[in-house]
C-alpha cells in the first residue's frame, strides 16, 4: 500500500515545493495537486459535493497551475511522484501539453502520474471550447495523441477534435508509459472507460464505501483484456489501521490524504504526525 499527500494549492498557505519536500521526508510516496483554471461566477453546473452553485472551498477560485506547481516540486525532490488530483487535459492545447508533461517526466527522473478529470464544471469546460456531452470523448483523443508524442518518433494524430501530422517532439518522458489515473465517480460507465483508456481509478470524496466498486471494476478490467489489476487510489479520511488493511485486502493500491489548509509549520508538523500513524518514513 502506497500513501499520498494531496494539496489544494492557492495563492497563500504552504508552496507546493515546501510541502513536497515535507511529504517526501516524512515518507510518503506521491504528491498531488489539484487543476481549475478558472471557476465561471455564473454557473449551471451544479457542484458534486454541495448539489448547487456554492463552492465547498474558495481555494477553487485561486488554485495554482498544477504543472508550474509540480516542477517547483521536483526541484526540491528526488523520490516522490509528482501527480494531479485531478488535472483538467481537455482545458489545454493537447500539443503543449504533453510537451509539459514530457518536460517534467524528463526533468523529474520519471516522477509523473497523470490524474485526470472529465470535468464536473461544464461552464468551465465551454469556455476552453469544450462540448460538456463530448468530454469523455475529448479526453480520450487528448490521451491518445499525447500518448503518440511520448512514443512515436514522427508522431500523428487523426480524430474528431485532435488531429495534427507526422510531427517530431522532444523530450520523450522517462518512462516509456506515463500512468493515467481517472479521477471520477465509480460507476460502471466510468470503469469501462478506465479499462480502455487508462491504468486505474482515483476515487472522488463521495466514493466512501468502494467494496463493490473496485470489484466491478477489476472485472471490468479483466474482460478488457487487460493484464494484471488496476491501480486504484483512494481518498482517505483518518488513517484507520482496520480500514487501511480492509482496502488493502480489496485492491487498494494507494490511499491518499488531503493536508489542511493552515500555517507551513503547521502542515509540516501535521505531516510527521500522520507518518507516524501510518508508520511509514
Amino acid at each position: 500500500m502506497r500513501h499520498g499527500i494531496v494539496l489544494f494549492t492557492s495563492d497563500r498557505g504552504i508552496a507546493p515545493a515546501a510541502a513536497a519536500k515535507a511529504a517526501e521526508a516524512a515518507g510518503f510516496d506521491t504528491f498531488y495537486v489539484p487543476e481549475h483554471t478558472h471557476i465561471p461566477v455564473k454557473r449551471e453546473a451544479p457542484h458534486p459535493g454541495t448539489g448547487g452553485a456554492a463552492l465547498p472551498d474558495d481555494r477553487y477560485l485561486r488554485t495554482l497551475d498544477p504543472w508550474v506547481a509540480l516542477a517547483t516540486a521536483a526541484s526540491v525532490t528526488t523520490r516522490i511522484r509528482l501527480a494531479t488530483a485531478v488535472a483538467l487535459p481537455v482545458e489545454s492545447d493537447p500539443i503543449t501539453l504533453a510537451k509539459t508533461i514530457a518536460s517534467l517526466d524528463h526533468l523529474s527522473g520519471g516522477r509523473v502520474t497523470l490524474g485526470a478529470g472529465f470535468g464536473w464544471n461544464v461552464d468551465e469546460l465551454a469556455d476552453h471550447g469544450v462540448p460538456g456531452a463530448k468530454r469523455r470523448t475529448v479526453l480520450r483523443e487528448y490521451l491518445e495523441a499525447m500518448r503518440a508524442l511520448w512514443t512515436a518518433e514522427e508522431a500523428s494524430y487523426a480524430g474528431e477534435y485532435v488531429s495534427f501530422g507526422a510531427s517530431w517532439a522532444w523530450p520523450k518522458p522517462v518512462q516509456p508509459h506515463i500512468p493515467v489515473l481517472v479521477g471520477a465517480g465509480g460507476t460502471e460507465r466510468t470503469f469501462r472507460w478506465i479499462a480502455k483508456s487508462a491504468d486505474g481509478w482515483l476515487t472522488t470524496p463521495g466514493d466512501v464505501e468502494i467494496d463493490d466498486q473496485v470489484a466491478l471494476l477489476r472485472r471490468i478490467w479483466r474482460e478488457a483484456g487487460r493484464a494484471g489489476e488496476p491501480e486504484v487510489a483512494a481518498l482517505s479520511g483518518k488513517p484507520d489501521p482496520g480500514r487501511i488493511a480492509h482496502l488493502a485486502s480489496i485492491g487498494v493500491t494507494e490511499l491518499i490524504f488531503g493536508l489542511p489548509d493552515r500555517e507551513p509549520d503547521e502542515v509540516t508538523a501535521w505531516l510527521g504526525r500522520l507518518a507516524g500513524k501510518l508508520g511509514i518514513g
